[in-house]
């Protein structure tokens, strides 16, 4: 897959370099170096020099980049780029050439363990760090020595498990704590209509389990609660959603998931980003904007939003900030602007005035209004307001736009130990905009 991994300062002046086929010659990376590096002529993540490819990202002051004349996947490339990147963060916290100068011979040792001719092998931190440690050997290495310490590094290195490469963990109260993290997007038009919206999320856990467990979780997801149902294992009816597109960390199986849409994995010991995932169907609204913006003449813009919360009674909002736009040569006073509830005050520096909420409950009331009045300066050169739209920031702790939920997780480990699980929700703005 890649020919040659190599390291440059800013400058293009060569740090690190290593060929695994020898089918790349060293002139060619010393005119990529010399002439798109040192030149700063690197624009695109991809440059082609000939036949060769090279791929490249900056690491804090250095350049790190992979090269291959071979048509092979640049998001496999780029992946293993970022991991070698997080790597040496790991190890040495702030990459910079002295760094790299003063422990060549530790990048080598590092570079000639996560890739074999060419092929990505372990990137894993916490393998390698017991593998290969920074400074000299102390006494806990002295152990390694020993032939079964060597059998179980030689099994971790191998091993099909290597995020959780330790069996011998433990804790004295077994729990997992999940939280369901969704970014909604929505621009709204001005008479109410939605042009787009869609909600991203993420799946984050911290398990502190004892062993080596094995876990598998449940989420409403419509195709498997059509196969449960099919096959009379769904107990009772829920409401499934329809999701779209799904990356999972690397200790999911992702062939059980392909055959059935189940979840099954072993976690690392931890926090960890079990899965990423988008829905764009069916979006639940955490707030309906109604703006209504009217310019009086040339010389006064008059405004009348009202905002309602579409989520229950129980649930609060936090952190609300709106910001609604304003003519750039505009001026606003203070007994202009009538809030009912909030502090709304006008930021001539953002062109704005920004409503702002500390708490936000929810109800079927009709919800909260701002009336406001803004004078325009004009000038002879004068061009006509855009109108940019409404835009909101906002925090909603146990409510999900997608209506993603946990349905179960169950933890299987040897010992036959119960755990004790935590599950939240939380929903934040992501590009929440409504047109004026």
């Amino acid at each position: 897959m890649i020919d040659s991994i190599f390291m440059a300062n800013m400058r293009g002046d060569r740090l690190i370099e290593r060929y695994y086929r020898g089918n790349i010659s060293k002139n060619i990376i010393r005119a990529f170096r010399h002439h798109h590096i040192a030149t700063k002529k690197l624009n695109k993540p991809v440059t082609r020099i000939d036949d060769t490819y090279f791929f490249h990202i900056k690491v804090d002051d250095v350049i790190l980049g992979a090269v291959s004349n071979e048509n092979v996947n640049p998001s496999l490339v780029f992946q293993f780029l970022h991991a070698l990147s997080g790597l040496f963060r790991a190890y040495f916290r702030k990459v910079n050439p002295t760094t790299i100068r003063d422990h060549f011979v530790l990048v080598y040792e590092l570079l000639d363990e996560c890739i074999d001719n060419g092929y990505p092998q372990i990137t894993g931190i916490e393998v390698l760090k017991e593998l290969i440690k920074l400074g000299g050997p102390t006494k806990a290495d002295s152990k390694n020595k020993d032939p079964k310490m060597k059998g179980k590094l030689t099994k971790t290195i191998t091993g099909v498990t290597d995020w959780r490469p330790n069996t011998n963990i433990v804790h004295e109260r077994n729990e997992v704590f999940i939280d369901i993290l969704e970014h909604v997007n929505l621009l709204l038009s001005a008479k109410g209509g939605v042009l787009r919206s869609d909600v991203t999320g993420a799946v984050i856990m911290k398990t502190k389990l004892t062993g080596m467990p094995s876990c598998k979780f449940g989420l409403n997801d419509k195709v498997r609660l059509q196969k449960e149902k099919d096959d009379g294992k769904l107990r009772r009816p829920f409401k499934g959603i329809a999701i779209d597109d799904v990356t999972f960390h690397r200790c999911v199986r992702l062939t059980r998931f392909d055959q059935d849409r189940s979840i099954n994995f072993i976690p690392p010991d931890g926090e960890f980003e079990l899965m990423k995932y988008r829905v764009t169907n069916e979006i639940n609204l955490p707030f309906k904007v109604i703006p209504i913006v009217n310019e009086r003449g040339r010389n006064r813009v008059e405004y009348d939003i009202t905002i309602t919360p579409n989520f229950g009674k129980q649930l609060m909002a936090t952190n609300v900030i709106v910001k609604i736009p304003t003519p750039e040569n505009a001026t606003a006073k203070q007994k202009n602007i009538k809030v009912k509830s909030g502090k709304a005050k006008y930021y001539p520096t953002h062109n704005a005035i920004i409503w702002k909420f500390r708490r936000f409950m929810g109800s079927s009331d009709s919800g909260f209004r701002l009336q406001a009045e803004v004078q325009r300066l004009h000038s002879v050169k004068e061009k006509p307001w855009v109108r940019p739209p409404i835009s909101m920031e906002f925090q909603v702790p146990m409510f999900t736009s997608s209506g993603l939920h946990v349905r179960f997780l169950k933890v299987v480990e040897n010992s036959g130990y119960s755990t004790v699980k935590w599950v939240r929700y939380i929903t934040q703005a992501g590009q929440y905009q409504v047109r004026i």
